[in-house]
């Protein structure tokens, strides 16, 4: 008997792989278990993938499926890590309880410096390993080196292909093959998940939520005062009714001072179940524009729907983003870099970076961000700089200096240091 053990933290990482099961990405196995996660602050106040509404759309692709933060109770996600003497004991513990009498023949998991991820494959350390990336972050390199031993039991990359003809730098420097899943199954999957989500109301724009003061990208009011300028971008621009999707994870706070917005504004405000993914929003009622930082969303409605987006705060986020090695800049770059940004007074601004430099900008922020691991992205880094004008925001002056890339006066450099340590105290002081 074949068993492949999947693992999820997220209701769109799960429709993912049941897309991926759809066009026989796995092949045929006699099992297909599924272990879903949640890595929130305070978990016990959000849905688990596997309890939200849309989650019966896709439950049929696997034969069981189980809470990993309910076997790891009282400890967080983010808490465990597994020694690797641990995992035989840990394995046969679990193999128990998942009821996984002959162990695990495949393995896939999200990239694996995430959690459980990182867990999952020390306590099943002989099995092939499929890795998947849901989103954006594919497209940027892993936060930490994955070990030679690891990557020899990695098979290969699955991904959405969000942005055409850019190729996804996770796991790239292994040399393990990135394979799109197809954009049909995916589309699927959302159409299925869509008849069985509560109705979501029709609306003339979307403003999609993100769990940025969740994460300490930016505080609380910043965040709110991100969301209030979504919405007034599109009240200038005529939108009668607008949509509110809250990030799953940060429920629905976000949507409280939006609403006393609105009301000012004259405009209607709807808010979505935080459980409803934003393309069952999207496929629902096809929007006349959605608007968002650089969430993930923003790419998949385009992609797969047609539908116009804008984002807002995507110059405050790659400045607030903390070290610069922080995984999220990839994504936030290529957002900023590829989608037209609203402005509070309704206009829409051009991206400031042609189609076709896209490519090369992003792998110059991922050697930047990862120069021991990409040596040779460093020419189109070095090109970045001379060339492109407008990409400083991305490769900022002390990250290039750290990498060679520029050189920077002794004057300017204690400069960098006096504003670093008035940062630090400023943050202190908060």
């Amino acid at each position: 008997m074949t068993t492949q053990l999947f693992s999820a933290s997220t209701l769109f990482g799960a429709m993912t792989l049941a897309a991926a099961i759809d066009a026989g990405q796995f092949g045929d196995a006699d099992r297909r278990v599924l272990l879903v996660s949640s890595n929130a602050l305070i978990p016990e106040l959000v849905r688990s993938p596997h309890q939200a509404p849309g989650f019966a759309g896709i439950a049929d692709r696997f034969d069981r499926v189980w809470w990993w933060n309910e076997l790891i109770a009282p400890y967080h996600p983010e808490r465990v890590r597994v020694a690797p003497e641990q995992g035989p004991l840990l394995a046969r513990l679990l193999g128990e309880k998942l009821e996984l009498p002959g162990g695990v023949d495949e393995l896939v998991v999200e990239p694996v410096g995430w959690t459980p991820a990182r867990a999952l494959t020390t306590i099943f350390p002989d099995c092939p390993v499929t890795v998947y990336a849901e989103g954006l972050g594919g497209y940027g390199p892993a936060r930490s080196p994955v070990p030679a031993r690891l990557a020899a039991r990695i098979t290969r990359l699955l991904h959405l292909d969000l942005v055409p003809g850019l190729r996804p730098l996770l796991l790239a420097e292994r040399r393990i093959p990135a394979v799109p899943v197809p954009d049909a199954e995916f589309e699927k999957v959302v159409a299925e998940v869509a008849e069985v989500v509560p109705r979501v109301p029709e609306a003339d724009a979307i403003i999609l939520g993100q769990c940025l003061a969740d994460t300490h990208v930016l505080d609380w009011q910043e965040e709110d005062r991100l969301h209030a300028t979504m919405l007034r971008g599109l009240a200038a621009r005529g939108y009668g009714h607008v949509l509110f999707k809250p990030h799953p994870v940060s429920g629905r706070r976000q949507a409280a001072g939006l609403r006393r917005l609105a009301g000012e504004l004259g405009i209607r405000l709807s808010v979505a179940p935080e459980t409803v993914p934003a393309e069952v929003c999207v496929a629902a009622h096809r929007p006349e524009l959605v608007v968002g930082a650089f969430s993930t969303g923003l790419m998949t409605v385009r992609h797969f729907f047609g539908v116009p987006v804008a984002t807002v705060g995507c110059p405050l986020v790659l400045r607030r983003l903390r070290p610069y090695r922080n995984v999220n800049r990839v994504p936030a770059t290529i957002v900023d870099a590829t989608v037209p940004r609203l402005t509070a007074a309704g206009g829409l601004l051009p991206p400031p970076v042609r189609v076709g430099e896209v490519g090369a900008l992003v792998e110059a922020v991922a050697y930047c961000l990862q120069p021991n691991r990409f040596p040779q992205l460093r020419p189109v880094a070095e090109s970045c700089v001379r060339e492109l004008p407008k990409v400083r925001r991305y490769l900022r002056s002390q990250r290039l200096a750290e990498v060679g890339l520029v050189t920077v006066s002794p004057g300017r450099k204690l400069l960098g240091r006096i504003a670093r340590a008035g940062r630090k105290l400023a943050k202190v002081g908060r």
